[in-house]
This record gives structure tokens, sequence and C-alpha cells, in this order.
């Protein structure tokens, strides 16, 4: 169940009597790690309260399409960038008909129309309705969606019936969705990841840096994890804990950063530079804390840092090497520049000049460059997009092999 860790999971409940179940998968899925934000349609409160749900969450519920409260009036947009996973159990019969023809006039069909993230759905309806031609034909083309169908399970049912069309168990449930963030794409390959900021000292007190969160490296972190890799991060200091499942090399300055990669890249498969380093440090650390005396200026004289991707991708045994270009102007320009001039395979490419992305937030928007093509990703959770970026680099790897 360590695979739901930090996992925000987005739990739809419809109306059907295994609604009940649905307050102990709320509790199931946080005992596995996930957070969860519980939407429920108006049939689902005739079977089970929004209260409930609240109490057990943590989270306040959500019933309404256009949410006052939200940005914008636009709740489902803000859900379903949040989710990592849509789960919807119960699913009716309803719903299923519902979402295989697209229609978005609830809150829970519109998340799912306008969400990035995998979309799982728990059958819960009579037996006849389960074997109807209707519905059937509705779960093939949701299956060709790539919509993950768990269940349903064969036995009695509310209305006295025997046969296919009861809900999963919570813990079934948990299973069933633990196995869609563990891909295996990266099984057998080592993966380093830098990540965070550097600080490159002036003083005692005082150091250069930047506004890196880290957030980003850590979720690629995650996701290289879930791909079954041996991961490594190499992190500057973040306010993030580390993750359980990876090697983890604490630094500071941009030197020591480059000290650990060139070590741990000379055996590994993938390296993937998401750190935000630092380009210049002092040419001198001041001994003592330097006073502010009667001067209105002070000169600091800098030096070039080592550029750490580019060392990598020089290497003799060269491992698929990734860079991140962080820029507020001409950004695929300059992110295909950089691609060339340090001999990269792929560059991921992110506009600093949006401020309601990137450095400390937890949605980011991204293009991904290499030598012949050029791919964007729109705005989602660094979660969801750590996920699509090991894929897309797992893809990559494979092909060159």
């Amino acid at each position: 169940m360590s695979s739901l860790a930090n996992k925000q999971i987005l739990l739809g409940v419809t109306g059907g009597i295994a609604a009940y179940k649905s307050a102990d998968l709320v509790r199931r899925l946080q005992d596995a790690g996930a957070s969860v934000q519980v939407v429920m349609t108006p049939a689902a409160q005739e079977f089970i309260t929004p209260l409930t749900m609240q109490a057990l969450s943590g989270y306040p519920v959500h019933t309404q399409l256009l949410d006052p409260e939200a940005e914008a009036g636009m709740g489902h947009i803000q859900l379903a960038r949040w989710a990592d996973l849509v789960l919807i159990a119960p699913a009716t019969a309803d719903f299923m008909a519902r979402l295989s023809q697209g229609m978005g006039n609830d809150l829970l069909t519109s998340i799912c129309l306008a969400t990035a993230a995998p979309i799982a759905l728990v059958p819960a309806m009579n037996q006849g309705m389960w074997r109807n031609a209707a519905t059937q034909a509705n779960l093939d083309i949701l299956i060709d969606r790539k919509i993950h169908i768990f269940g349903p399970a064969d036995g009695g049912q509310a209305c006295g019936d025997i046969g296919p069309g009861r809900m999963l168990e919570p813990l079934q449930i948990i299973a069933l969705t633990s196995q869609l963030f563990t891909t295996g794409s990266l099984a057998g390959k080592k993966v380093v990841i830098t990540a965070g900021p550097t600080r490159e000292a002036i003083d005692p007190v005082r150091y250069i840096s930047n506004y890196s969160s880290g957030k980003m490296g850590y979720a690629l972190v995650q996701a290289a994890i879930e791909a079954g890799a041996q991961t490594v991060l190499i992190s500057g200091p973040t306010q993030l804990a580390k993750p359980a499942r990876a090697k983890c090399i604490d630094v500071t300055t941009a030197e020591e950063m480059y000290a650990a990669s060139l070590q741990e890249a000379q055996d590994c498969d993938l390296f993937i530079a998401a750190a935000a380093v630092a380009d210049y440090r002092p040419t001198e650390l001041a001994p003592q804390k330097l006073k502010k005396g009667d001067s209105e200026s002070i000169t600091l004289t800098l030096i070039k840092n080592p550029d750490i991707v580019a060392s990598v991708a020089a290497l003799e045994r060269k491992p698929f090497t990734v860079g991140f270009a962080a820029e507020s102007e001409q950004l695929i320009n300059y992110a295909r520049a950089k691609l060339e001039r340090k001999n990269l395979d792929l560059v991921i490419a992110n506009n600093i000049a949006e401020n309601h992305i990137g450095f400390n937030s937890d949605d980011n928007a991204v293009t991904v460059i290499d030598k012949n093509s050029t791919v964007e990703i729109s705005q989602r959770s660094k979660q969801q997009l750590a996920r699509e970026l090991i894929a897309c680099f797992a893809q990559k790897l494979a092909s060159q092999l």
C-alpha cells in the first residue's frame, strides 16, 4: 500500500446502496497514505450524508458544479487538476451511461471530462442492469477510452438477486488502485535526479540562492520509484520529506551537487537535472559576518559554477540525460539551444513568467523538447506531470536500446 503515499485521490460517490462502503474506503485510502477529497452526486446524498464523508476525509465535500467559493466559480477545474486519480465508487449504471456519452451535466462528470488524471470506476448495480446490453456497450466505450474498471464482484445483492454487480470490498479497491501507480517501465534501471536549489555562501549567515522548492524534482523521484527504478535523489536544501524508497544525498552548494552527480552518474541509465543550480558563487567566503558599515553599497565578485548536466552528458558512458530550462522569454528557442549546446537528449522547458505555475507552485505546465519534436503538456499537478514525464523518458530510453 506504500504506493499510495502522498497520492491525491478524488473519490466520486454516486447513488447506489453500496455508497455505505465508500465511507470505509475513505479511511482505507488514508491508511494507505493518500489524501482524499469526496465528490457526491445528488442521488448519493440520499444514501449517505456529505457530513459523514467530510468528517472522514477531513475536507469539505463537493456537490455543486458551479462553486461560488472556488476560484472563478470553477471548482471542477481545480479538483480535476488536484487529483492524481479520480476513483468513482460506487459507479452506477446511470453514471456509466452518462460518462460514456461524454456528458458533463453535474460536478462529477465535468471533473472526469476535465481531468488529465487516470479514472477508475467501481461498478455497483443489480445483476440485470449489469448484464443489460446497453450497460455492456457503455462499458466497452469506457474501456476503449482507457478508463479502468474495478470489478464488479459476483454474489448476493441488496435486492435479493445473486449475480455480478456487487461493488468490490474496500481492501480489494485499495490493492487495484495501488497497481495503477506501479508501472515497472524503469525496472532494472538506475535513475539519478537532482532537485531543489543550491546555496552559495557569502559569509556565515548569508548566501545566494533561488526560489526553487524542489517539488518537481521530488515528484519525479516518486514517479521513478513507482516505475520500478533504483532511484537516487541528490537534493539541495528543501522543506520536503525525503522519499522512503530512494537513496537520498543531501548537498548544499553547486560544487557538492556536481561531485555527487558525477559520482552517481557513472553507472546510471537516466539522469534528470531538475535542480535549480546557482550559475555563480562568490569567489571568497568571508570568515566572519559582513558588517553593514557606512558604505551604501557592497561589491561581490562571482565565479561560474561547474555545469552539472553538461558534464554528465559529456561522460564517456553517457546516460540518457534530461535537462530543465526555466525561461522568462523565448522559451522554445532558449530551451532548444540548451539541448544542442549541452548535448542533452531531452529538455523540459517551463515558463517562469507564469507566476501561477512553476517555482513553489503545486502545478506546472511544460514543453518537452528533443532533437526532432516539441510537445506541450498543459497545466496539471506536479505529481501528474511527473508520472507523464517518467513514462516519456522510459519510452525514449527503451527506444535507444
